[in-house]
């Protein structure tokens, strides 16, 4: 399934993780089995997140299994390590990210799309660290590959270091400290063509609508409750009209903005990914906007 038109950038929506109990009834037909709910998912929607990568290393043979298991357009968002951004909060963590690197997202291959950053919520904006970080941050698969190889020797024997194809490695960053709402934020993710991602999360965590790469990630936890509430129809139509915007090389009349600089008009892609998936609300309202941007595949997908 192809998302988006040749004329702006593609819309790709999704959902966080796919792999939920409480979804088996609800968006994943009773008795499906547990295995198929990834092919099933990656039918009906344009990307998803890895989340599991946040959480522990995974493995190259998953990541080629789940590359095995999605349509040839399909692109999966990988976050990236809570130790890198957690524990070790951005500092020394060149092993930590070849080791993220060496543990299998390479085997995703084409299917690798934006590499996702989220940092904790008690993390204050300190430029030189963050600049630091994202300096580090590879920008394709053949520095991703190169980075990977200096990884810990106890990886050794479960590792993927080498990239079949030289392709470009997207990031976003997500924050979470109100110190981050910083206009000195924006021109520094611009410099490295990293997006700054706009999270919807019931006023927990800044929002921020600030252009600062060529593609737009979207996250989208719960506009009246964290990770619980559900999308009105009336919201979702609002978030499509600024992804029309952003698509087309523009932006929402209305932005929420750091500084007032406009971003450069040109198409771009545009990732969203919901994160409220309690009640399974987060594939409901992923194929409502789907639905709302005329984004349905052009043929009934496989189950």
């Amino acid at each position: 399934m192809t998302l988006g038109h040749t004329a702006a950038g593609a819309v790709r929506i999704g959902t966080s993780g796919w792999s939920y109990r409480h979804w088996r009834g609800r968006f994943y037909p009773a008795g499906l089995p547990q295995r198929q709910e990834l092919a099933y998912a990656a039918r009906r929607l344009g990307s998803l997140e890895v989340n599991g990568s946040f959480y522990a290393l995974q493995t190259p043979d998953s990541y080629a299994r789940w590359a095995a298991e999605v349509p040839p357009d399909f692109l999966f968002a990988v976050k990236g390590g809570r130790f890198i951004t957690h524990m070790k909060r951005l500092r020394d963590v060149r092993v930590p990210l070849a080791n993220f690197f060496a543990s299998g997202p390479l085997a995703l291959g084409e299917h690798l799309g934006p590499l996702l950053w989220q940092l904790p919520e008690q993390l204050r904006f300190d430029p030189e660290l963050l600049e630091a970080f994202v300096a580090l941050l590879p920008r394709t698969t053949l520095e991703a590959a190169a980075l990977a190889r200096e990884h810990a020797a106890r990886l050794e024997g479960r590792v993927r270091t080498d990239a079949a194809l030289d392709l470009p490695v997207r990031h976003a960053l997500e924050v979470r400290h109100p110190s981050f709402l910083d206009p000195g934020l924006p021109p520094l993710l611009r410099r490295y063509g990293v997006a700054l991602v706009v999270a919807d999360s019931a006023g927990r965590f800044p929002l921020v609508e600030q252009v600062t790469a060529d593609f737009v990630y979207l996250r989208l936890h719960g506009s009246q409750e964290l990770y619980r509430s559900g999308y009105r129809p009336d919201e979702l139509e609002a978030w499509a009209q600024r992804i029309r915007a952003w698509q087309a090389g523009g932006e929402p009349p209305d932005a929420r903005r750091l500084v007032q600089a406009a971003p450069e008009l040109i198409p771009r892609d545009v990732f969203v990914y919901f994160d409220n998936d309690l009640e399974a609300h987060a594939p409901r309202d992923a194929l409502a906007l789907i639905r709302l941007l005329g984004l349905e595949p052009t043929a009934p997908p496989c189950s």
